[in-house]
């Protein structure tokens, strides 16, 4: 779709944003609304993002052109049927891997599984408005994001599974490890970003060079210092940097109304750059609005923050257990905002697939599976000396003394 990436006026996205669709009803999403109505015991409705909240898909899977969405529509002129069944084979494959790597938690196969149940259209939509040459900054729930950029979902599993440090090479893909250390990621993003400019690769014109990169967090996240430090460098140094915050709702097991007053889509401007606030679990939406703010950032306007409204249908990870902290209604409410299923009953009402292209997609998601087990249950245990290796990018005497010292203790073990 790279023929559909000229930047939008940004005097559109302003006076898009500063409008609510006809008839759309008043913001309730508001964290001051949300903890005043948790105080007075009033329902709220937690998945209504708000009259800014840019949207294509409806729940029901009904296609919207509104004057919110307007700016970005033309992203999506590229989107034929064929491009519907490739984002539906996305999500179906990325959720089961996904669940494949909650069971093999669960069997003692993992350490640990950070799920991302929910949050598909989110990364897969972002993902696929990204070009080879964008660089993307994980925190450790990305799945998603690393599918669309090529990273087997096989080599997920080994730092969790403690036998490496993060499994695959980043330059192969543009798609850096994962970070575990919440909002540090944002500080490496920024970093990574001004090399950019420095290398000459953004607002050159040219598609095959102008670069961006995506540093990536939870709502969670934006509370950390790193992550604010990060808006105010690549703010003050226009950075082609894509801030991408899914707000799935829970900051480990604190709501978001408990972690901040204004939402982080709005907390933008008060850094100098745009905020939007996308349907997260909106495949089309968020690529609409993650290839306008790639183009954004790419064409040298600044960065952008992107604020993917969705949420975590699962455990914050594997070792957390939601039923303590948030009511199973809650969770009901935003089943019925799925992504897949969104997307899918689109297609159906469009003739796009039928009964047996989504039971090949089943097929294909279950030899997956199968091949992403294998490749865990089997994978070799490394040799004790590697874990001393690319700590320095050549040779080191005392850190090399230090792992030959290392090995020798363990082996005075051998035989006893």
């Amino acid at each position: 779709m790279s023929d559909q990436n000229a930047p939008i006026p940004e005097d559109a996205l302003q006076d898009s944003a500063a409008r609510a669709p006809e008839g759309a009803a008043p913001a309730a999403q508001s964290p001051e609304a949300r903890a005043a109505a948790e105080t007075a015991g009033t329902p709220v409705d937690i998945t209504d993002g708000g009259p800014e909240m840019v949207q294509f898909l409806t729940p029901e899977g009904e296609r919207v052109e509104t004057e919110l969405n307007a700016p970005y529509a033309h992203y999506l002129q590229g989107v034929d049927d064929e491009f519907l069944k490739a984002l539906y084979r996305d999500m179906v494959l990325v959720r089961r891997v996904d669940a494949e790597g909650f069971a093999l938690q669960r069997q003692g196969e993992l350490g640990l599984w950070p799920s991302l149940l929910g949050q598909e259209a989110a990364q897969v939509g972002l993902g696929r408005a990204l070009k080879p040459q964008d660089y993307v900054f994980p925190g450790y729930r990305e799945h998603g994001l690393a599918w669309t950029k090529g990273v087997p979902p096989e080599n997920l599993l080994g730092m969790f599974r403690g036998i490496n440090h993060g499994g695959w090479d980043s330059k192969e893909n543009n798609f850096h490890l994962y970070t575990i250390v919440i909002g540090n990621q944002m500080l490496h993003a920024t970093g990574y970003a001004r090399g950019v400019q420095l290398d000459g690769a953004w607002a050159t014109g040219d598609d095959t060079v102008d670069t961006a990169v995506v540093a990536c967090t939870g709502d969670g996240g934006t509370s950390q210092g790193d992550y604010n430090e990060a808006m105010v460098f690549a703010a003050v140094a226009k950075s082609p940097c894509v801030f991408f915050v899914q707000n799935n709702q829970w900051a480990i097991s604190e709501p978001t109304h408990r972690n901040f007053i204004i939402e982080p889509y709005k907390r933008a401007a008060g850094f100098g750059f745009p905020g939007v606030r996308v349907d997260g679990n909106d495949v089309l939406a968020s690529m609409a609005v993650g290839a306008w703010a790639l183009d954004h950032a790419r064409s040298g306007k600044g960065p952008v923050l992107v604020e993917a409204f969705t949420y975590r249908m699962g455990a914050h990870t594997t070792s957390d257990d939601p039923t303590k902290y948030r009511d199973d209604a809650h969770v009901q409410a935003w089943k019925a905002k799925d992504p897949i299923d969104r997307l899918k009953k689109h297609m159906v009402a469009r003739g796009v697939g039928d009964d047996e292209y989504f039971a090949a997609v089943d097929a294909e998601a279950d030899e997956l599976a199968a091949r992403v087990r294998k490749a865990c249950q089997t994978m070799p245990d490394p040799e004790l000396a590697t874990m001393f290796d690319h700590t320095y990018s050549g040779e080191h005497a005392p850190l090399t003394d230090e792992g030959r010292a290392f090995v020798e203790y363990h082996a005075g073990f051998e035989g006893n």
